[in-house]
């Protein structure tokens, strides 16, 4: 029961991360303007995520423009699109396979073993594409962290971190944890033969009554 309990609490912890990868990675506010030094704060507020760029100005409208090309954009941009995506769709198998795997599930409940290794399996992929949106989403705050301190970046083009690269953190840490306690949750040797079949022990009981 406990291991029942890890894994459902793994499962749940993992699907809440792929939902925060996801939201993260639609949302245009990665990065936004930074007020610093002597630049005069002004009505409209940029933001810039890996799909769009936005200005919000003051009376409340979001103008939103989709990257044309992305030839166009830089190599970084680009490596934290395809990671942020890979994270995502090797997150989604994993959850599949550790949903196979899991013991509150009826799918090959004749082989516990085999059960108990498919969840473990699902607790792996799983950590593999929550580090994949780690690797990205630190890899994108490096450079922001990077051009900020740049003392030739103009004050008015500094940015700094927005609230979707913070949801896809927390999204990738908890779909790390998630697949940790998934990887985590597979019992013992001992366990696994502590009870023995039914039939060997039908089989033991009906030998001693004929005795």
């Amino acid at each position: 029961m406990a291991n029942a309990g890890i894994q459902l609490l793994g499962f749940g912890l993992s699907l809440m991360g792929i939902i925060g990868l996801i939201i993260g990675t639609i949302l245009p506010q990665w990065k936004m303007s930074a007020y610093v030094g002597d630049s005069i704060i002004t009505a409209v507020a940029m933001y810039e995520g890996l799909w769009m760029s936005c200005a919000f100005q003051s009376t409340g409208q979001l103008q939103c423009k989709i990257y044309d090309s992305i030839l166009q954009l830089d190599n970084a941009l680009q490596a934290t699109r395809a990671l942020m995506i890979v994270g995502i769709i090797v997150s989604i198998a994993g959850l599949g396979v550790a949903s196979i795997g899991m013991k509150c599930t009826t799918c090959g409940a004749d082989d516990r073993a085999r059960k108990s290794r498919t969840a473990v399996t699902g607790g792996i992929i799983l950590l593999v594409g929550g580090l994949c949106a780690i690797v990205a989403c630190s890899w994108f705050a490096h450079n922001i962290i990077r051009a900020f301190y740049n003392p030739y970046t103009p004050a008015n083009t500094k940015f700094e971190f927005g609230a979707a690269i913070f949801i896809a953190w927390g999204g990738s840490f908890l779909d790390v944890l998630g697949g940790a306690m998934l990887a985590a949750s597979c019992p013992g040797a001992k366990q696994m033969t502590k009870y023995p079949p039914k039939n060997v022990s039908r089989t033991a009981s009906s030998a001693k009554e004929y005795v």
